[in-house]
């Protein structure tokens, strides 16, 4: 994809971890950003004022979810770019425990932070964006979709639906829209601080991810959003509808 190419991105959770680094980096690359989180990012703001554009929005509410999309704003936002990338990045571990613990509505919440918000932004970024010939959409998966983990049955089935939705969507075979279903590694957010401060009867493997702080083997969030956007914004990207960007990025 060359430079001259038009390219506007979207991002959820652009404000801390992962996503702040995603928004930084597409900023940096002269990109226009569109972040949608429940607070602005006011120093990113003040670094690309002319760049970043930012809608204030609770992103585990469906109504307020469906509220923007009824509006005009994602169809202005990609007018005139022939590549719309949408990553959806937000996300929440929670809730952490065996399943007779679990809060009835922090299940709510999160399978409608990790599941319906990403569907919804998907399906109307590809309904709001047919005059771009380059759509590309990224869910942000883990390797909890592949892999089923003690105290993490929300987190993995929330996953695990993305990667599906992923794979669904692959084969309506619309040659002009490109999906991914990513896991991005094990980054050092803080919802990995969040996992560690769970107790070992909620998470039992906890201790490895102690292990993984401790001896310095978390990436960190510049270094995945580098990977993640080299391999979004190339022409190898969608060519499969799941995948890992530490296989991606293994040496030959």
């Amino acid at each position: 994809m060359t430079s001259t190419t038009p390219i506007r991105a979207i991002v959820t959770g652009h404000t801390r971890g992962l996503g702040a680094a995603l928004a930084e980096q597409l900023l940096a690359r002269d990109i226009a950003v569109l972040g949608l989180s429940r607070s602005r990012n006011a120093a990113l703001h003040a670094r690309f004022p002319a760049l970043l554009k930012e809608i204030e929005l609770e992103l585990a509410d469906p109504a307020r979810v469906a509220q923007l999309i009824a509006t005009d704003a994602l169809r202005e936002f990609a007018s005139g770019a022939q590549t719309v990338l949408l990553i959806n990045n937000a996300g929440m571990v929670q809730p952490i425990g065996p399943i007779e613990g679990q809060d009835a509505a922090a299940i709510a919440s999160a399978v409608s932070l990790n599941v319906a918000t990403p569907l919804m932004l998907a399906s109307a970024l590809a309904a709001a964006t047919t005059g771009a010939s380059d759509r590309r959409i990224v869910h942000i998966s883990s390797g909890a979709a592949r892999h089923a983990y003690a105290g993490w049955s929300i987190y993995c089935a929330t996953k695990a639906a993305l990667d599906h939705h992923a794979r669904a969507v692959a084969l309506d075979a619309n040659r002009a829209l490109r999906i991914c279903s990513l896991a991005p590694g094990v980054i050092d957010t803080n919802m990995q601080a969040e996992i560690r401060s769970s107790g070992a009867e909620q998470f039992p493997m906890r201790d490895k991810f102690e292990d993984l702080k401790r001896n310095g083997q978390l990436v960190t969030p510049d270094q995945c959003a580098a990977q993640l956007l080299d391999y979004a914004l190339s022409d190898a990207f969608g060519q499969t509808p799941v995948a890992d960007i530490r296989e991606i990025n293994k040496p030959v």
